[in-house]
């Protein structure tokens, strides 16, 4: 139901370790290794001057200060407004309706069923079982398959997961009655800080 880009994320976070991982095996050799350290020292000064031909060589006409600096400075802008733009991508998908028809049997009008409606009936329902600490439910968009629910408790400790998942379930069913049409649910337990559960997730 998410339309967080979970393989950008992952792909990010990836070059991301490894650009981290080169840093710091770098920096563990340098200050461990006498090789590497005696390479830096020779390297180094070296480095900067060529660095400082770099900007000299580059310089705007009429001025001193290398033209470099501009297009750093617009890199540096395009990667925050990439990073807007990665940020604004998480978490996609959230939506406020969970039914929305247009009927052009007798008299032509449109139906819809705010998400707030099963969202606060299921979570009223839920929090009544003793076995139950917490109940969020959210309704998201499917794209073509229309809009669901998705329902995550957090059961107490000793609490039998199946029989938690089987009572919404029931209640998912009486919710379906109650709107005359059936919606795609997705069910997941989800352990608490002090209760360690295996993670069960059933969809109906």
């Amino acid at each position: 139901m998410n339309r967080t880009p979970r393989t950008l994320n992952r792909a990010l976070l990836g070059l991301a370790g490894l650009v981290l991982l080169a840093l710091g095996t770098g920096l563990i050799l340098l200050s461990t290794d006498p090789a590497a350290a005696r390479w830096w020292w020779n390297t180094g000064p070296a480095l900067m001057a060529d660095g400082g031909r770099v900007l000299a060589d580059t310089a705007m006409p009429g001025q001193s200060q290398s033209w470099l600096w501009p297009l750093l400075a617009l890199a540096m802008a395009v990667s925050v407004v990439l990073l807007v733009l990665w940020i604004s991508a998480q978490g996609r998908g959230r939506v406020d309706t969970l039914v929305e028809e247009y009927d052009d049997d007798g008299a032509p009008g449109r139906i819809a069923i705010s998400g707030a409606v099963p969202e606060q009936a299921l979570r009223a329902a839920l929090l009544q079982d003793p076995d139950v600490t917490s109940v969020a439910v959210s309704t998201w968009s499917l794209g073509r398959g229309g809009n669901g629910l998705r329902v995550r408790i957090t059961p107490r400790q000793g609490a039998a997961p199946h029989l938690i998942a089987a009572d919404a379930t029931n209640l998912v069913d009486a919710l379906d009655s109650a709107l005359g049409r059936s919606s795609t649910v997705l069910i997941s337990l989800d352990a608490g800080r002090r209760y360690r559960l295996g993670r069960e997730e059933r969809v109906r």
